[in-house]
């Protein structure tokens, strides 16, 4: 992975402790699913290392600091005062044996802890933890009677103030989010205005995130932007849409790239991807309901009468973090223009080239639009291997007829490829259909014998991934627009792809430490995972 040599962030110690205090956070929910709350701490292992105990080592202090930071993490997820907290532990000595005390604290000690013992770093600590427990409880809906109200650590006050925010994120969540773009992001695009314009690149990136978060179009995205931040700091809508336009599609996937790859190496001192990956190519569409005439980017759908921009990307899926790692625009001939017939498998190279340059792959899923010996051919020069469903055509009927005749059902037929690029064996794979209804039939490079070959293609079912992460790029960070040039709709949907990007690798953080098999599904929502990392990588103002 590239981008891997540079220097660790001024704030990994915030970010690790932050990471440390959500990954307890999680343990404690996950528990809680089947047992109550003083058993959920009953032999738990879980570590504390990434916050310091205030106390030197010559410091006189009986009581346990891993101690007193879990009963805090309790009293906060219970709203137990600590008197209460301490009328508990007398009445049950063993809870303060299970928390690992050798005695009973009084008040006081709980008092002086606070004060004394914990620095900042450790009150947030715990009160992130602790915070995301009731939070999931009330959310999740898991039954544990004695976690306190979600009311009592939540503040709506901002949300009540402008609803029109509380289906995606809140205030804080977009403006922490701005500034980890910001940051990480948007250094690696360049609309090459003068040096002396009246605003920086960064901050039309800034109102775009802006846009992307609250699902907006630009004159009322521009209009709320300058009331959060001034005037004077935001562009207008016009000035905005402007400097878009600066943006080629060749610089935006550049920059796209560039982006990426700076993202990955913010991640990569905590974990390394599994390798190599299954990645996933698929084209997504973006609604157009204007006149076509002109519009050379405009394609048609498959419902005929529909009219859409194209896009595709490249995405790693399976049990690897779920990214982006390349995004391409798609350009097909259509009755209304004069575009030359659409090679996709050149739209293929592309994709899985620059992909490459970030992870090695083992295997590409694509789905039946891909089916082309064309593309067949371009993956095997790229050193890949493929699983791509086929149109069943009447070679294909023929082998299904045998089929049903011999009660088979399953069955591999060995074919190859010959085009101007090369040539390479094959196979074609007869499978029950996992809908099942009738077979399947899948092409692949592997070599795949009838015993495996149905396991083999179960594989495929992991695309279902990449229709998810299409509904949360296009349904939580697309900002809206009516623009019928291609330039605007092609940074929005990247800025989008970025955005989804940036929640993406923070929730991996967040899992780089956990035991077991990477879960696609994120710990925690887009916006909570957003607001935790980017606390931890942009100080405070």
């Amino acid at each position: 992975m590239s981008g891997s040599g540079s220097p660790p962030s001024k704030d990994e110690p915030r970010l690790e402790s932050l990471c440390e205090a959500y990954q307890l956070g999680i343990t404690i929910r996950d528990k809680l699913k089947e047992t109550d709350l003083i058993t959920v701490f009953e032999d738990f292992d879980h570590t504390i290392d990434a916050i310091d105990d205030g106390y030197p080592a010559w410091h006189p202090a009986p009581l346990s600091f891993r101690a007193m930071v879990l009963s805090f993490v309790f009293m906060e997820i219970t709203g137990d005062s600590y008197a209460n907290f301490t009328r508990r532990l007398t009445r049950q000595p063993e809870v303060a044996t299970i928390l690992g005390f050798s005695r009973v604290p009084d008040e006081s000690a709980f008092s002086r802890a606070w004060r004394n013992r914990f620095d900042d770093a450790t009150h947030e600590y715990i009160q992130a933890a602790a915070h995301f427990v009731v939070k999931e409880v009330h959310d999740r809906s898991i039954s544990a009677p004695e976690v306190r109200p979600k009311a009592e650590i939540v503040d709506d006050t901002q949300e009540d103030a402008d609803p029109a925010e509380d289906k995606s994120f809140s205030q804080d969540e977009i403006v922490q989010t701005t500034r980890l773009a910001r940051d990480h992001a948007y250094g690696h695009f360049d609309s090459g205005r003068a040096s002396n314009a009246s605003y920086e690149d960064t901050q039309f990136f800034e109102l775009q995130t802006f846009m992307g978060m609250v699902r907006c179009g630009t004159s009322q995205g521009a209009t709320r932007f300058q009331y959060r931040r001034g005037k004077e700091y935001g562009p207008h809508g016009d000035t905005h849409l402007r400097a878009v336009k600066q943006f080629g599609p060749e610089e935006l996937v550049r920059g796209f790239n560039k982006t990426t790859d700076r993202l990955l190496s913010v991640i990569a001192s905590k974990a390394s991807f599994r390798r190599p990956v299954t990645a996933a190519i698929d084209i997504t569409t973006i609604p157009y309901y204007g006149e076509v005439e002109e519009m050379p980017m405009v394609s048609g759908t498959k419902d005929r009468d529909g009219r859409a921009f194209k896009f595709a990307t490249l995405s790693i899926i399976g049990q690897n973090i779920p990214l982006v790692l390349a995004v391409e625009p798609v350009r097909e001939s259509s009755e209304w223009d004069e575009n030359p017939s659409n090679q996709i498998h050149r739209t293929v190279r592309r994709l899985v080239r620059r992909a490459k340059e970030h992870v090695p792959i083992e295997t590409v899923l694509c789905d039946r639009e891909f089916d082309s010996i064309q593309v067949f051919q371009t993956l095997s020069n790229l050193d890949v291997n493929y699983l791509i469903p086929k149109r069943v055509s009447s070679s294909e009927r023929e082998v299904l007829d045998q089929m049903d005749k011999d009660d088979q059902e399953v069955a591999v037929e060995s074919a190859s490829v010959h085009v101007e690029s090369g040539s390479h064996p094959m196979r074609l794979l007869y499978v029950p259909s996992t809908s099942g209804e009738g077979t399947a039939v899948f092409a692949t490079n592997l070599r795949v014998g009838p015993e495996e070959a149905e396991t083999f293609c179960q594989r495929y079912s992991r695309r279902w991934q990449i229709e998810s992460e299409y509904k949360s790029i296009k349904g939580d960070f697309l900002a809206k627009t009516s623009s019928k040039d291609y330039r605007v709709r092609l940074f929005y949907f990247v800025f989008a792809v970025l955005l989804y990007n940036i929640w993406r690798l923070t929730d991996f953080l967040l899992k780089a430490d956990i035991d077991g098999e990477m879960d696609y599904s994120p710990v925690i929502t887009a916006g909570e995972c957003v607001e935790l990392v980017a606390s931890a990588l942009i100080p405070h103002d």
